[in-house]
Formats: structure tokens, C-alpha cells, sequence
């Protein structure tokens, strides 16, 4: 399944190429962005790792990670990161976990429903999959709320969850199976 191609009425989901880095900055770097991600803002150094790191994730057979570019279909200029990974831990699981960042200057306008809308179709239209699950923040209540207008359950927290900033952060898990979604 290579190269991903995945369009809506104000969307695609493309592969990244190195041309990327400037654009996936606005995103990546704003502490506005990252405030309830996993990671503290990153430096134009980190994007290009991250960049070169999920340009070499696509070429891996079998493909478990689908790090996308989220572009806007009318200027093509990068807005967000979407992702799906694959869940490899045990041979029954048929499942992948996303999550997608946008930039903050287009929040508020639906833009993020839109954005894992096409995370889903990714996961269940093109990948098979059985379950597609994500983890926010607690104080992510947007996150929430977009995953949640696609038909997400909220499954629970998981305490403790991450180490960040030196102190460890529950993440609330929500999750949606094939015979609930409807593209």
C-alpha cells in the first residue's frame, strides 16, 4: 500500500517528503500545539529527525506505521499530522492506534473531525482493521469531543501513563470497532 493517498472535501492525507520540515515546524514546534501531547515543542532539528524518521517508517515491509502529512487539498500547504500505527504486541490483535496534530490557526473549524475522520477510513477502509483506538490527555477535552463526533467510546484512563516534563500523566483511551463505523 504505498504511496497513501487519502482525500476529503478539505483535506488529503499524503506521504511526507523532506520538503516538509518548514511547514510540519508550524505544527510540531507551537507550544500551543503540544501542550497536551507527549512531548515538549520541537526544534526545526527534531522535525527534520521526525521527517527523515517516518519517510523511512513507509518504506518498512510490512508497513506498521502510517505517518501522514495532512495538507490542505486546495493549496496542498501542510496543516497537520496524522498517524496510525499498527498494533504488532500479540498475532490476534487487528487494531491501530492514532492520533493527528493541526495546527492552531485553523482550530475551531472542524478541520480535526475531518482529519481523524480520515484516520479512520485509513484504518478501516484500506487497512482491515477491527478496532482503531486513541489516548488524550485528560485536560484534552477537544480531543475528547472530536472522537467522540465520530463515534469513538471513551474506554477509560489509563493511570500514570506517561512520563512527562518529569511527572507522570494519566491518558483517557477512546476507541471505535469495524461493525460501528460507517465511512
Amino acid at each position: 500500500m504505498h504511496p497513501v493517498t487519502i482525500d476529503s472535501e478539505r483535506l488529503r492525507l499524503r506521504e511526507f517528503t523532506e520538503g516538509d520540515v518548514d511547514a510540519l515546524l508550524r505544527v510540531y514546534g507551537d507550544p500551543q500545539v503540544v501542550e497536551h501531547m507527549s512531548f515538549e515543542p520541537r526544534s526545526r532539528e527534531q522535525v527534520e529527525a521526525t521527517v527523515q524518521a517516518v519517510i523511512a517508517a513507509a518504506q518498512v515491509e510490512p508497513r506498521t506505521e502510517y505517518s501522514l502529512a495532512g495538507v490542505d487539498a486546495a493549496t496542498d500547504e501542510l496543516v497537520a499530522f496524522a498517524r496510525l500505527a499498527i498494533d504488532t504486541q500479540h498475532p490476534g490483535q487487528n487494531s491501530g492506534q492514532i492520533g493527528f496534530a493541526l495546527r492552531a490557526d485553523l482550530w475551531g473549524r472542524g478541520l480535526g473531525t475531518e482529519l481523524a475522520r480520515l484516520l479512520l477510513r485509513l484504518g478501516f477502509d484500506d487497512l482491515g482493521l477491527y478496532r482503531v483506538w486513541g489516548a488524550r490527555s485528560p485536560q484534552n477535552v477537544v480531543s475528547g469531543h472530536v472522537m467522540g463526533r465520530l463515534g469513538m467510546i471513551e474506554e477509560g484512563r489509563v493511570r500514570g501513563h506517561l512520563l512527562i516534563g518529569g511527572s507522570y500523566r494519566d491518558s483517557v483511551v477512546h476507541s471505535i470497532l469495524a461493525p460501528e463505523w460507517s465511512s
